[in-house]
């Protein structure tokens, strides 16, 4: 029951996650780089500093838990992840939400999985270890499925077709920037594991279990808003948009902040509920180690429930929607296996 009711906190952030790119779509008059700092201020910065908040016991603060080691790494990491991050906005924009998701996702789960293991000295071959591998294979190949029916839906897709359902649609670029984002943004689960003795810090010290990761999530995200928000600003004043925030109206400006924060905080939903849900894993140190795949899957699940609500799997044969739903069905059942096993 514990493992169940972790896994139903990180699909309720999953779905929050996937969502985030809608609000998106209803930001005007706003280049890329624009609107894409303004929701990673709310993302990166505002709704993780209050996350954080609920896990500082009385008496202490941010700075106290900071203090116990591993925020240099988790910021560093987080500066990495900033790339994959940047880039996992490239890839919506090149190949729509549903295919650039699953691609970018995969890669992430699956390094995001193994590179904290092999560091931490973990026999990959042998009892835990092999149960990890082989969830993040299914994982792994579950994703493969899924990029060969984005590949089907592309071959069959005329360009006037293409443009209809992602403006900028680019399947080989497209491919390369999911795939560049995918194994970048794994450093994000690397700047947790960097985080472990601020995360102990705060248990010892009185925070709830349900929040103790939070601080850590903190700093890795200021990393990557470092990396992003100077790439924004550099592309600001090469394309000369920076007057993009104050040129539109009012209620125009209003109304891209405030998509911008919905954003936001759809999307950090995902690591809020993720520190929520590993809590439950406590007694199972294969679930734990999986967690992160468990979230990159379901993450990968509901963008294309997205994209399909979005039709941008509209007109496609009836093979590829098998293929699809194949590549689901296999994610569904990688979330299963390490607790079946």
């Amino acid at each position: 029951m514990e493992i169940i009711i972790g896994l139903i906190i990180i699909a309720i952030g999953s779905f929050g996650q996937s969502s985030s790119y809608v609000p998106i779509n209803k930001v005007k008059d706003w280049s890329w780089e624009s609107f894409w700092l303004v929701q990673g201020v709310f993302a990166w910065l505002v709704f993780p500093f209050l996350g954080a908040q609920l896990a500082i016991p009385d008496g202490s603060s941010l700075l106290e838990l900071w203090s116990a080691g591993g925020a240099t790494g988790a910021v560093v990491y987080g500066i990495l992840w900033g790339i994959g991050g940047l880039t996992f906005g490239l890839s919506m924009r090149y190949l729509g939400v549903a295919l650039g998701q699953s691609i970018a996702l995969g890669t992430c789960a699956g390094f995001g999985t193994l590179f904290p293991a092999v560091f931490a000295g973990t026999d990959l071959f042998h009892g835990d270890g092999l149960v990890l591998l082989i969830g993040v294979c299914i994982t792994l190949a579950g994703i493969a499925v899924i990029g060969y029916a984005g590949s089907l839906r592309a071959r069959n897709m005329t360009e006037e077709e293409k443009k209809a359902a992602v403006k900028d649609f680019a399947l080989t670029k497209g491919l390369l920037v999911a795939l560049l984002a995918g194994v970048m943004s794994a450093c994000f689960n690397l700047g947790l594991e960097s985080g472990a003795p601020i995360l102990e810090k705060a248990k010892q010290s009185g925070a709830s279990e349900l929040f103790a990761l939070n601080p850590v999530i903190l700093l890795v995200t200021i990393g990557g808003f470092i990396t992003n928000a100077s790439y924004c600003l550099f592309q600001n004043v090469r394309n000369k948009t920076g007057k993009d925030y104050f040129s539109v109206s009012g209620g125009t400006l209003l109304n891209n902040v405030l998509f911008c924060a919905l954003a936001g905080v759809l999307w950090y939903s995902q690591f809020f509920g993720l520190g929520m849900g590993k809590s439950y894993f406590a007694d199972s140190p294969v679930m734990l180690a999986f967690s992160w795949s468990i979230l990159m899957s379901l993450n990968v699940i509901f963008s294309n429930v997205w994209g399909i609500i979005l039709k941008e799997w509209k007109g496609v044969s009836r093979q590829t929607i098998v293929v699809l739903v194949c590549g689901m069905c296999l994610l569904i059942f990688s979330l299963l296996l390490p607790n079946l096993i």
